[in-house]
């Protein structure tokens, strides 16, 4: 694989001890084996959300939520600099075209800029992913 694009959806996957699913923790391993891995600017505010919200509904510690956000800030992840800028053009047309959110759109622009595949548990995204002509992960 020649790169790899990760979403919130997957890294939470990996974080979450009740959520944890083998394609997520497949992820985390390439990303931890050096492919590139690159992520839009707002992947880390989305997954710092979902493991907020993890804790307020009691099922995550504030140390085990520390500890999550410590691991993702570790993560030898790319942030891409062009997805603001393709927000307003690229990305909105592909939110319009497969129905999905910003967010989404995003990811998916990011992937088929880069030529990479998609690491996503999102059933919308990925069906999008899919029929955009991009790999999903694994």
């Amino acid at each position: 694989m020649k790169a790899l694009v990760i979403d919130g959806s997957t890294t939470l996957g990996f974080l979450m001890l009740d959520e944890q699913h083998p394609d997520a923790l497949k992820s985390l391993a390439i990303i931890e084996s050096g492919t590139p891995t690159y992520v839009p600017a707002h992947w880390c505010v989305e997954v710092a959300n979902g493991l907020v919200m993890a804790e307020r509904r009691k099922r995550a510690s504030q140390a085990d939520i520390t500890e999550a956000l410590n691991l993702v800030a570790a993560l030898p992840v790319i942030e891409d600099d062009q997805t603001a800028r393709r927000v307003g053009s690229d990305a909105t047309a592909l939110a319009r075209q497969y129905g999905l959110t910003i967010y989404d759109a995003c990811y998916l622009e990011l992937a088929m800029r880069r030529g990479a595949a998609l690491a996503t548990s999102d059933h919308a995204l990925a069906k999008a992913a899919k029929a955009a002509g991009v790999a999903i992960f694994p």
